[in-house]
């Protein structure tokens, strides 16, 4: 039982001392209801799995509970519940209901909604933007359209019916479901209507149209001069999300393109622009923008980059920092229709898949970025490295590594070592557990190797597995032996007298980070090899003669 986006441990202590703090409990509700729902749990404390034996929640405390959260907030439902763990101890479950139509606060007018495993503030300017996601929660299964739930397109029905029937995904409890159960339980009607949802997989072109507002795609390649050279437009209505994606595959000949590519005596061809990764995006754009916000998905093709474009911001709580963790499903029902028509690969933002696959084809990470009022993904065509892709497919064969792991040793490889510090920030990790985690066998098998201590601990490939699988990597200072970096600093000032480290750091090569630079300047200073004159900014350093 462990701590997340939609659970938060709390000791029992927290309900049972003299003065409960009821303002942090309601704060604490109001970020759940917020967000995604969720629960918190007190009888369990944050490093235990299961309450102490023997533990017994008091009789009076779930109603006391229930009255003060109710007592200081406003637009939040909460159901108190007694359990029972595997060793008998009781604890205290307060489940949080999500809030999909107006927003929850404190009765004094404060904002909050859970991000990650935090409680985050939600600032004036930021209230607009969740009112307006509320809306969109709402859009897949209203009815106000008033279609009729039998005037669906046979054809697309058929369709649908027929994937849902071959994925592994989808139980075979739901697959002995009658076309017309099938209908309700991924809610494409409600009552005698087809949904919203119902009228966009599965309705036809007249009634998709009336749709506010139904997606449309336009893909646009321009030439080195940003001049467009061609145009294609998908916006008749006449294809639900699958069709669009299918289409943006099959009818793009640019993305048949490739470079082909040194692999022992054999050539390889790599993908310009994998069609895996595409599907990916177009899939994330359909399934994550708001349909209550008019606009196309544009697809820009440029000689040296693709940009996707979809209309709508990120959800509250999501950034381009956390997207490849955090996922705030703004069409839930939808998402789950792609997830079990194996349309996408999970349900969620899909973007581990994406750094997978680019990290696996030498490719730098994508690049999400939130503009005006679109968020815009670009990915670019150039090779990073080479030889990072024969390395890492020779890996993979014989290690069978998980996603996170390719992705951790791809991301590693490319930049030659990381520090803990530099690979929290490419893919956006707070914590150092979280950092294990991505790393999961890694070390264990050999494959990587660290020095150093918490966050100036620095992860390489093992040198013996580069050696192994002919890694010809790009000749890089970064894991410079400290000796030798010594060497260099003092021939630099040797030869450029009195400088400032920056300047050091520019000659000697910019690669090697910085801090080391200074530690190692540090080590020189009071060994008495190198002395300095200045205070901060001001430091020089040189040989005294």
């Amino acid at each position: 039982m462990e701590e997340n986006s939609l659970q938060d441990k709390k000791s029992l202590r927290v309900l049972t001392k003299a003065n409960p703090n009821w303002g942090e409990l309601a704060k604490d509700c109001v970020s759940f209801a917020n967000a995604q729902g969720g629960s918190l749990i007190f009888g369990i404390e944050d490093k235990d799995n299961l309450p102490p034996e023997g533990q017994k929640i008091p009789e009076n405390l779930p109603a006391r509970l229930q009255k003060q959260i109710q007592g200081r907030t406003i637009n939040v439902s909460v159901i108190p519940q007694v359990k029972i763990a595997a060793n008998g101890g009781e604890y205290l479950e307060l489940l949080v209901q999500r809030n999909i139509t107006a927003i929850a606060s404190t009765s004094n007018g404060r904002y909050y909604m859970r991000v990650n495993d935090d409680c985050k503030p939600i600032l004036p300017d930021e209230l607009a933007r969740l009112l307006a996601d509320k809306g969109a929660y709402l859009w897949e299964v209203q009815t106000h359209l008033k279609v009729n739930s039998k005037a669906y397109d046979l054809e697309k029905l058929s369709q649908f019916l027929s994937g849902i029937h071959a994925s592994n995904r989808v139980s075979d409890f739901v697959k002995d479901k009658s076309p017309e159960e099938l209908i309700e339980h991924y809610l494409f009607k409600s009552g005698q209507y087809l949904t919203n949802l119902g009228i966009l997989w599965i309705g036809k072109r007249e009634h998709r149209a009336r749709l506010l507002y139904a997606p449309s795609v336009q893909f646009i390649k321009y030439d080195e001069q940003e001049q467009k050279v061609n145009k294609l437009v998908w916006d008749d209505y006449s294809k639900n999300p699958q069709e669009l994606i299918q289409s943006v595959l099959e009818e793009v000949p640019d993305w048949k393109e490739s470079i082909e590519i040194a692999d022992g005596i054999f050539r390889k061809n790599i993908s310009n622009y994998d069609e895996s990764v595409i599907r990916e995006l177009m899939a994330n754009a359909l399934v994550h923008r708001p349909y209550t916000t008019k606009g196309d998905i544009f697809i820009n093709l440029f000689p040296d980059r693709l940009e996707i474009h979809n209309p709508g911001l990120f959800p509250l709580g999501v950034t381009s920092r956390n997207i490849l963790h955090k996922s705030v499903q703004r069409n839930p029902h939808l998402s789950k229709v792609f997830y079990d028509l194996k349309l996408m690969e999970k349900e969620g933002s899909g973007y581990d898949r994406i750094y997978e696959l680019l990290l696996s084809s030498g490719k730098p990470l994508p690049e999400p970025v939130e503009e005006y009022d679109r968020v815009k993904v670009t990915v670019r065509k150039r090779i990073v490295n080479k030889h990072v892709i024969q390395f890492i497919e020779k890996v993979n064969h014989e290690y069978q590594l998980r996603s996170k792991e390719l992705i951790s040793l791809g991301l590693i490889a490319q930049n030659t070592s990381l520090t803990a510090i530099e690979f929290g920030n490419i893919l956006g990790l707070e914590e150092k557990e979280a950092i294990r985690t991505w790393l999961g066998r890694l070390l264990d098998l050999k494959l990587l190797k660290s020095k150093g201590r918490t966050k100036g601990t620095t992860y390489y490939v093992e040198p013996s597995v580069l050696k192994k699988h002919e890694f010809k990597g790009q000749t890089s200072l970064k894991n410079i032996p400290s000796h030798r970096l010594d060497a260099l600093i003092v021939e630099d000032l040797t030869r450029y007298g009195k400088s400032a480290i920056s300047q050091i750091h520019q000659r000697i090569g910019k690669e090697i980070p910085l801090r080391r630079i200074r530690y190692q300047m540090n080590q020189l200073v009071e060994s008495g090899c190198v002395s300095k004159k200045g205070e901060k900014r001001g430091t020089k350093y040189f040989i005294d003669k």
